[in-house]
Formats: C-alpha cells, sequence, structure tokens
C-alpha cells in the first residue's frame, strides 16, 4: 500500500555496489569549503516552520536550496584531531533536501539511511582540496524499487550541477 510501508524486509542483509567520487577542487582548502558552502546553503529550520502546507514547503525548498541541496550539518574533523600525526584537514557535511527525499520516503522510509547525502570537504598531505560523496543513484538504487531508483539518478544529476559549480570536473559516472 502506497506510503503505508516499507520495501526493505525486516532481518534481510542487501548487497549493493557503491562508488565514491573523490573530486579534485580547483582551490585551496578553505575556498573550497566557503565555495560549497555558498552553493549549498545552511537549512533554516525558520523558513520552513512557516510553512502551512507541503505546497509551502515545496516552494520554500526551491528557493532554499537554489541548486537542490541545503546542508543540514557541518562537522569539522580537524580539530579534533590537532596534535596528532595525521596531517591534513577535512569537514563531514550532510547534504540534502528532504523535499526530494520525501519521494523515496514514501516508498520506503529505509531509503534514510542514505538521505541526506554525506559528503566531505578534505586536504590530503599533498595539499590539495577535494570533495567526496557517494554517487546516489548506487545508494537509492539498492532499495529494489524504480520510484526510488529514478530519485536517485535525479540525484545524481544535482549533484553533477554542484559538483560544476564548484569549478570541477563532473566525473563522467554522473554524466559529466
Amino acid at each position: 500500500m502506497e506510503g503505508s510501508g516499507f520495501v526493505s524486509e525486516p532481518n534481510s542483509v542487501i548487497d549493493h555496489p557503491s562508488r565514491r567520487l573523490v573530486i579534485a577542487l580547483p582551490m585551496s582548502y578553505d575556498d573550497a569549503r566557503a565555495r560549497y558552502e555558498a552553493v549549498v546553503p545552511v537549512y533554516d529550520a525558520t523558513a520552513f516552520a512557516d510553512a502551512q502546507s507541503w505546497d509551502d514547503t515545496l516552494a520554500i525548498a526551491n528557493v532554499q536550496a537554489p541548486h537542490g541541496f541545503m546542508l543540514y550539518a557541518r562537522f569539522d574533523v580537524t580539530p579534533m584531531l590537532a596534535g596528532s600525526p595525521s596531517a591534513g584537514r577535512a569537514t563531514e557535511y550532510l547534504m540534502g533536501n528532504h523535499t526530494i527525499a520525501e519521494t523515496m520516503f514514501r516508498h520506503d522510509p529505509c531509503v534514510m539511511l542514505h538521505a541526506p547525502l554525506r559528503t566531505v570537504i578534505c586536504e590530503g598531505a599533498d595539499g590539495c582540496a577535494r570533495f567526496v560523496v557517494d554517487q546516489p543513484s548506487l545508494q537509492f538504487g539498492s532499495f529494489g524499487k524504480p520510484e526510488i531508483a529514478a530519485v536517485g539518478r535525479h540525484l545524481d544529476e544535482l549533484l553533477a550541477g554542484v559538483i560544476g559549480l564548484l569549478g570541477a570536473e563532473v566525473p563522467a559516472e554522473l554524466g559529466g
């Protein structure tokens, strides 16, 4: 029944492919973080709190996420590792759009395992900034439901747009 059940069976184990995209960014780590946070704005809970209907929520999301995504969380790993022998810096983000996630959630609430997407801006010992993310279509395709898989492919397209706005080469796996 639409919207009321799980596609994922309890007590099941599902193997699925994953593809990590590690994209070189043409800027410093600090500039990459600033650019990413400009392209993908922070989720504004106050704006959504005023929504009177789902249509209002959709309209607010279109304004709040001009490139399809919002940042729900940011976690700077670097200060935690201060004084350790580890080189490099990293900031982890949760990037998504709850109005898009809803179009999968209605088919299987378990999709929230992968929504929002986990992304990382990092700098290796070589000093190069990178954007790292697992390809959404592979994650969501693993649910075995065509409606969910289609949303995963749409997220690939939105992700390609964000990567392009970061000034990086879009991987062929995303249609680049």
